[in-house]
């Protein structure tokens, strides 16, 4: 048995540079990280190091330029695009920033978009995200739309989305960046919950040092590597 079979998510060897016009731009560098299932893992390091990268590499979004990325047990490198995307909707969840809701459709809706991907039908995609938005404790606001929602209510929408398709891993790109203090609690609390009573697997990109101490470990991003980090020696380096 591969000594990464627990793993749900494992980098092994991984380099990743991008060009910019003829200069290459390295971002990570011979990378190995192994995150088990029922981690929740908050990734912190300086702007432009390379977090952002690693949510897209273990979202397919990018390809290392060495290396294997495995999710699941699926080896990223072994799909074409079209596979990579039936992949994605049979396993991944994705938070972002910004929410990246249709503002024309209601909060139901915008849950239920990602499962046009999946051979769900009508009636049961509707099932799905009527339950993912109970989790949310949004269930009162399934015929809301997004302009009639608060920051924090968007937020939670966008969580439940990432959660219609039950993922095996969910990637948080900066999920309180845009939250006032109380809704950032209340997106954080639920992140815990899905991690804690869930058993869901959470990678979560950060600069808050609040949302870090949520999650239950933390690494840090120095020089194109990952490092096992204290939130309390981060805050004193400071």
């Amino acid at each position: 048995m591969s000594e990464h079979a627990d793993a749900v998510v494992a980098l092994l060897n991984v380099s990743k540079e991008f060009m910019r016009d003829k200069i290459r731009i390295p971002v990570l560098s011979n990378t190995t990280l192994h995150i088990p299932r029922g981690d929740f893992v908050a990734v912190m390091g300086p702007s432009g190091s390379g977090k952002s990268t690693l949510l897209n590499l273990c979202a397919g979004l990018d390809r290392p330029t060495t290396g294997e990325v495995i999710v699941n047990g699926q080896n990223l490198g072994d799909l074409s695009e079209a596979g990579l995307s039936r992949w994605r909707s049979e396993n991944l969840g994705f938070i972002f920033q910004s929410y990246n809701l249709m503002p024309v459709l209601t909060a139901q809706e915008n849950v239920e978009l990602p499962l046009l991907l999946t051979p769900l039908r009508r009636a049961e995609r509707r099932k799905h995200a009527a339950a993912a938005l109970a989790i949310v404790g949004l269930e009162d606001r399934a015929d809301h739309y997004p302009r009639q929602l608060s920051g924090g209510q968007e937020q939670r929408v966008a969580i439940a989305r990432a959660l219609a398709n039950d993922p095996v891993l969910l990637l948080a790109d900066e999920p309180t960046g845009n939250l006032d203090a109380a809704s950032a609690q209340d997106v954080l609390d639920l992140l815990v919950q899905l991690n804690d009573h869930y058993g869901t697997t959470i990678i979560m990109v950060t600069h808050d040092p609040k949302a870090a101490r949520r999650a239950k470990r933390l690494l840090h991003l120095e020089k194109g590597d990952f490092v096992q980090a204290d939130i309390d020696a981060l805050e004193a380096a400071r």
